[in-house]
Order: C-alpha cells, then sequence, then structure tokens
C-alpha cells in the first residue's frame, strides 16, 4: 500500500509540473487552426460547450491564443461568433484563418439554407474584429460533385496560397473539394473540383478536415480518415494534385473517446508542430474536446513520422517569457481550477479562483534577480494571498502577494509585495489561495532592484556613480573627469545606446524593463557596471 500510495503521489507531482496537453485548460477547445505571423503562432479554434448534450455538438464561436514560445499560451477571447454572421443558422464547425495582403480572412463553416455553407469574414488584425461579407462564399448547392447529396458535406475549410500567389480552397466530408480564389480572397475562381472519398489518393479514406501546405517543394494534404478517426496525409507536386498516400500520421484514440481528431501542421523557429484535439480534459468527450501540440521531426525524404500523443506535449519553448514586461493573467502554460473572461478594465481576466487553484508559465528568465511583485486584482469578497512559487505548485517560496478586498468585482487595485531567490530562468507558478472567490486577475509583473549594483571595475576605479530615477539613467563622472565615452547592452549582448565625447551628466532613457550592462570608457580605462530597471 505504501509503495501504491508513492507511486500515486508522483504520478500526481509527474502531471502538475510537466503536463502541457492540452494546451487549453479554461475551457473546451476544438478544430485548431494555426496561424505563423510576425514571430508570433495565433491558434484559431472552435468552442465545444460545457452544455452540450451527450451526442451532438454546441458551438456558437470562435476564439484564439497566441504564443511566441509554444509552451505559455494568451486567450484572446471570443474572435468571432456565428450570431454575427448574418445568414448563419449558429452552428459553428471548423474553421481556417489565412493571411494575405495586410488582411485576415477567417473561413468558417455554418449551416445555412440547404445545408452547411461555407463563409468568409474579414479583419485587419490577427485577433479580429472580424467581418462577415454578408453572404456564403460557397452554398451547398455549388457542392454537388462526386455524387454528394448529405446537408454537411460542406465541412472543414482551409486556404492554401501557392508560391505564385494563387489561393486555393480545400473543403469536405467523404468528399474533398477544391476550387481557386481570387486575389481578393472574398470571391471563387472557376469551378470546384473534387475527389470521392475512396480515390486511391487517401489509401483507406477520406473522411474531412482536409490541411494542405507546402514544404521543400512539395505539396502536402493532411486530412482525418475513417470513424472514428485517424490522421493520413498524401503528397504531391502540385495543389491539385494528383496525390500520393504516404501513410498515418496520427492513429485512431485510445478507446474512441473523442471520434474526430481534426489536423492541423506548421513550422515554427526552426522546429515543425502537429496540432489535434483529443478529449483530454474531465468531462471530455467526443463533443467535448481539447486542443493538443506535439512536436516532430520530418524523415530525411520528407515524410511524416507516426506522432503519438502525449501528456508532455511541447517540452521545450522556443523561447523565454520577460517577467519585467506586463503578463496578462490569461498567458497560462497550464492552469488548474480557473476560467476565464472579458475584464471590465478591457481584454480578458482569470476567474473563478479558488483556494489551491493555480497558473503555471513556462521558461520564465528572471535575469539576475527580481525584488519585488505587483498585481491588477478585483475583489467583491475579503480577498486572499498568491504564492508566487518556482519550480512546482509546491516549490520554492519566493514570495506572497496579499490581496485585499477593493469592494466590488469591477473595482481593480494594484498590489504588491517583495520576492526573494527569484534568479534565472524557472517555471513560475501562482497558487491561489483563500475562501469562496478571493480575487480575480486582469494581469501582473515582477520588478528588479532600481539602485545600480557595480559587478566589475577593470584597470581603477573611475569613480563614475550611476543611478536610476524616473525611467531614466544616470551616469554621474566626478569633478575632475573630462570627456567619455560610454555604450549600452543587454545581458543578451545586444546593443542599445553608444555615446562618444560626452562631458559631464549623461541621461540614458529606459524604453524597456530589463537588465543592462554599462561600459564606460575614459583615458583608457573602462569600468563596467550592471543596472536593473522597472
Amino acid at each position: 500500500m505504501r509503495a501504491l500510495l508513492c507511486t500515486f503521489t508522483l504520478q500526481i507531482c509527474i502531471i502538475a509540473c510537466f503536463a502541457q496537453n492540452p494546451v487549453v485548460q479554461t475551457c473546451y477547445t476544438a478544430d485548431p487552426a494555426p496561424l505563423v505571423h510576425d514571430g508570433v503562432v495565433y491558434m484559431y479554434v472552435g468552442h465545444d460547450s460545457s452544455a452540450a448534450p451527450n451526442n451532438s455538438y454546441l458551438m456558437r464561436y470562435y476564439k484564439c491564443y497566441s504564443s511566441k514560445d509554444m509552451v505559455n499560451w494568451t486567450d484572446h477571447g471570443i474572435v468571432l461568433q456565428t450570431k454575427s454572421i448574418s445568414w448563419s443558422g449558429g452552428e459553428a464547425n471548423a474553421a481556417h484563418v489565412a493571411f494575405r495582403d495586410n488582411k485576415f480572412y477567417y473561413y468558417t463553416s455554418t449551416n445555412a439554407s440547404g445545408g452547411i455553407a461555407i463563409g468568409v469574414a474579414v479583419a485587419n488584425s490577427p485577433l479580429g474584429p472580424f467581418i462577415d461579407i454578408g453572404k456564403p462564399l460557397v452554398t451547398a448547392s455549388q457542392m454537388s460533385g462526386c455524387n454528394a447529396t448529405h446537408s454537411w458535406r460542406g465541412l472543414d475549410p482551409t486556404v492554401f496560397i501557392d508560391d505564385d500567389g494563387q489561393a486555393y480552397l480545400y473543403w469536405g466530408n467523404n468528399v474533398l473539394y477544391w476550387v481557386k480564389l481570387n486575389e481578393d480572397m472574398i470571391s471563387t475562381n472557376g469551378t470546384i473540383s473534387c475527389l470521392d472519398a475512396k480515390n486511391a489518393a487517401f489509401g483507406p479514406d477520406f473522411e474531412e478536415a482536409p490541411w494542405v501546405y507546402k514544404r521543400n517543394s512539395i505539396c502536402y494534404l493532411v486530412y482525418a480518415s475513417g470513424f472514428p478517426e485517424s490522421i493520413g496525409y498524401s503528397t504531391s507536386s502540385s495543389p491539385t494534385g494528383p496525390w500520393t498516400y504516404k501513410g498515418k500520421i496520427m492513429n485512431t484514440q485510445p478507446n474512441g473517446v473523442s471520434n474526430t481528431i481534426h489536423p492541423g501542421v506548421i513550422d515554427f523557429a526552426g522546429n515543425s508542430y502537429f496540432f489535434y484535439h483529443n478529449a483530454g480534459l474531465p468531462g471530455g468527450g467526443s463533443y467535448k474536446r481539447s486542443v493538443c501540440i506535439e512536436q516532430f521531426v520530418y524523415n530525411a525524404d520528407g515524410t511524416i513520422p507516426l506522432i503519438r500523443e502525449t501528456a508532455g506535449g511541447v517540452v521545450n519553448g522556443v523561447g523565454n517569457l520577460n517577467p519585467y514586461d506586463t503578463i496578462q493573467a490569461e498567458t497560462i502554460c497550464w492552469g488548474s481550477g480557473v476560467e476565464t473572461k472579458p475584464c471590465s478594465e478591457d481584454g480578458l481576466m482569470v476567474t473563478s479562483i479558488s483556494d489551491g487553484d493555480y497558473i503555471k508559465v513556462k521558461n520564465v528568465d528572471f535575469g539576475l534577480g527580481a525584488s519585488g511583485f505587483e498585481v491588477r486584482a478585483a475583489s467583491g469578497s475579503s480577498g486572499g494571498t498568491i504564492e508566487l512559487r518556482l519550480g512546482s505548485q509546491n516549490g520554492t517560496l519566493a514570495g506572497t502577494c496579499t490581496i485585499g478586498g477593493t469592494g466590488e468585482w469591477t473595482r481593480w487595485q494594484t498590489f504588491q509585495c517583495g520576492i526573494n531567490n527569484c534568479t534565472g530562468i524557472k517555471d513560475l507558478f501562482l497558487v491561489f489561495k483563500g475562501t469562496a472567490e478571493p480575487y480575480r486577475l486582469n494581469w501582473y509583473r515582477f520588478t528588479t532592484v532600481t539602485d545600480a549594483r557595480l559587478i566589475n571595475t577593470r584597470q581603477g576605479n573611475l569613480n563614475f556613480k550611476v543611478g536610476i530615477l524616473k525611467e531614466k539613467f544616470f551616469v554621474t563622472p566626478s569633478a575632475n573627469t573630462n570627456s567619455y565615452s560610454l555604450s549600452v547592452y543587454t545581458l543578451a549582448g545586444q546593443q542599445v545606446l553608444i555615446r562618444n565625447g560626452i562631458e559631464g551628466i549623461s541621461e540614458i532613457p529606459v524604453k524597456r524593463r530589463g537588465v543592462y550592462l554599462i561600459n564606460i570608457y575614459y583615458d583608457g580605462h573602462t569600468q563596467q557596471k550592471v543596472l536593473s530597471a522597472y
């Protein structure tokens, strides 16, 4: 019994510390459509309502999450709702976002007169607002090829833009349809083509959820096959085929817990990622799904290996989180017990907090050390505390921030506390303490010591004083010092500023929170100082 208890305790620790799949824990998500834009991955998803019946879908809107490191994801909330699509009957099926000429195009699948149709909404930002063009892009009546008659053949649109600028729209259920898009991305060009589910291009079968992309001159068609679904793929030298079946990417999920999978594939920061959904959250199933991500490596010949589902997901991120920037509380690697909702101060907030709940953010780079923590919170109750722990929810306690009652849930205040032993790159856990719902969170950030600290002096003390006040560094020479020069670097080695021939006090504006190295050059000597600013 003792051995069993130890094993169970170890499993809990492993799940809490290392689980990163499903990617979103605050609600059910489905049908991932990742988009890489401007150094950020935007993950567009449908939302499976927790009120969905046992044997049918209940989806009414689409959400967006973003990440710069593939491990911490920021919730941006609802970016498109079917109720804002005038011709929609209200159902939100799988969708896809494409970027072209400084605009973002949201290709949706929703019920309309005659059956499920494909629509498109347009925005100037990846976060919307997305405005529907006011009519279907492709109606059910236009999907007559390959003897398809079922009303849901208009599922799962995806868009691929080839190297020559030609855009293609793909979709289908039991039939793969495709058509060229005009340069405006909101109208079609030419006739609709199709392939039957049993075409040799698909090996065993084509079910739905096509995802088309090109890599190293190879066109990939990834899709769901069979039911319950597995994921297969085919390749071609052209986005219109002919396609050659290459095999499976992911097997049917164990025990059929989710009948569907729905793929998405991207390259980002030199790595390759496979997106899918399963039933990984508590209460999950075929109609309450959750998005997951696996990192993988292509074979030397460009083929894709069989990818296994894991609880760990993307273990190693592609960058570190800067704690001295303002971090939205809804930026989460793993969240336990919390939800997100619109905030009265704009954006989103973290809500439904109970005693013992926590948020984990991964790979937080504290540099030479944090000295303080501040958080924006509201409490219509008596408040509580946030324990700031490193490594796990029971790890090293770096500080405890007390949050008092603010009188109303919409009355926000900033609370502060001191921090100790918080240096280097760590996984940070915000562990919530208090009765009932103690507080709600908007954002937080860490602060650093504001005084200069001498770390190295070479060839004598040059008597330069360095300090900081009101978002400026001040370098003050001694009275008998003639002209001097200086350069400022980040700890990553990026040069921020260089000045030559300075006489008297030099003021250096601080444009970004962080830690800086200042080199002062005078009479053939160099003095180095390090400053941290918040």
